[in-house]
């Protein structure tokens, strides 16, 4: 069983349909507990890094994130917070990835970032079996997160940020999945491998 993470800032309709799709029991809870008695956590977010925050703190549920030993994945806002700050609101996160998001130079581009890129750089791993850098996410954020040792993927949009980050139980995309068309099922299938060890109800050759 998937939990959903229900902290007043994740696009919970979109990705709970898009475990739907994947014919994947889940629960959408801001209980601790009920957290813990899952298999794995999506964190999804979309919003203000303020206010999410706050709502997890007010929770418990910053405790569980950087507590739990759960694969996690985060989705966007989710995985910004994973990090230690973010300078949308000089915010504190949770400190599971080392590094501070930045803002994108409005100098530069237009900001938000928002629409389908494709990644530059990818790193062998679980999360993106089947996909390559020719394939298309889709992303609306103005905050990202600098290229680090925990990138598993990287983007460009007025300069290269980090589009998929893992350390130890925890991955993060900054696109959204549940908004990419086969490829994000494909992503979100990979995490359900990942967490059940079961063979992909999504056909790569397809993509």
């Amino acid at each position: 069983m998937i939990a959903i993470i229900n902290y007043d800032a994740g696009n919970l309709a979109s990705v709970s349909n898009a475990l739907d799709r994947l014919d994947e029991p889940y629960i959408i809870s801001n209980d601790p507990q009920e957290l813990e008695l899952s298999d794995a956590v999506i964190f999804p977010g979309v919003g203000h890094a303020v206010p999410a925050m706050k709502s997890l703190k007010r929770r418990g549920l910053d405790r569980f994130l950087k507590e739990t030993d759960k694969p996690v994945l985060g989705i966007c806002l989710g995985m910004q917070l994973l990090f230690e700050s973010s300078e949308e609101g000089d915010t504190k996160g949770l400190g599971i990835i080392p590094g501070k998001l930045k803002k994108f130079d409005e100098s530069k581009g237009k900001v938000p970032h928002m629409g389908w890129n494709t990644f530059t750089d990818t790193v062998d791993c679980p999360l993106l079996n089947g996909i390559s850098n020719s394939q298309y996410f889709y992303y609306v954020h103005s905050f990202y997160a600098p290229v680090n040792e925990y990138s598993l993927a990287s983007c460009n949009y007025i300069n290269d940020f980090s589009a998929v980050v893992g350390k130890d139980n925890v991955l993060g995309v900054q696109f959204h999945p549940e908004k990419s068309g086969t490829t994000g099922s494909l992503l979100l299938q990979n995490f359900l491998e990942h967490v059940h060890g079961r063979a992909s109800k999504v056909k790569k050759s397809a993509l």
